[in-house]
């Protein structure tokens, strides 16, 4: 049975190296209210969208140039019923060579269409990932969330 886990990808004539210090910096594509430190293994960084969503990750795998992985530590999505919904899942972001080109794929391990934020959450992840980290690869200029209370 194939994984139900939120998976999204691109491909992009930049080498590995440079997907993933793009995909490692989140300010850059995610969001600029981030807090902590989201580069190097054991790093803990907090996300927060309004008062809607506010997450801890942790970095548990940063091999550069093939693979970063967050643990969601503790979650608050206040736009469901079970607030909790992302806590414990991962963020993985794979990164391989195809060719002369580089694939980044996301999978969300732990978001799947069960969960309430679902819907949300995948558009959200797509938008930033297809669009936003795209463009902070190819152009070294994203589209993040800006500063928010």
């Amino acid at each position: 049975m194939a994984s139900q886990d939120f998976t999204t990808s691109f491909i992009t004539d930049r080498s590995p190296e440079e997907v993933f210090r793009a995909a490692a910096n989140v300010r850059g594509w995610w969001s600029q209210s981030v807090e902590g430190s989201s580069e190097g293994l054991g790093a803990e960084f907090v996300y927060h969208y309004k008062d809607f969503h506010r997450s801890t990750q942790k970095v548990i795998d940063f091999v550069p140039g093939r693979r970063l992985v967050w643990r969601v530590t503790k979650a608050q999505i206040n736009f469901v019923e079970n607030k909790q919904e992302w806590t414990g899942t991962e963020i993985v972001f794979d990164i391989t060579r195809k060719g002369a080109q580089t694939e980044l794929r996301l999978t969300h391990n732990g978001l799947v269409p069960a969960l309430q934020c679902y819907g949300d959450c995948s558009g959200a992840w797509g938008t930033y990932v297809k669009d936003s980290l795209r463009s902070l690869v190819e152009t070294g200029k994203g589209k993040p969330d800006p500063v928010n209370p």
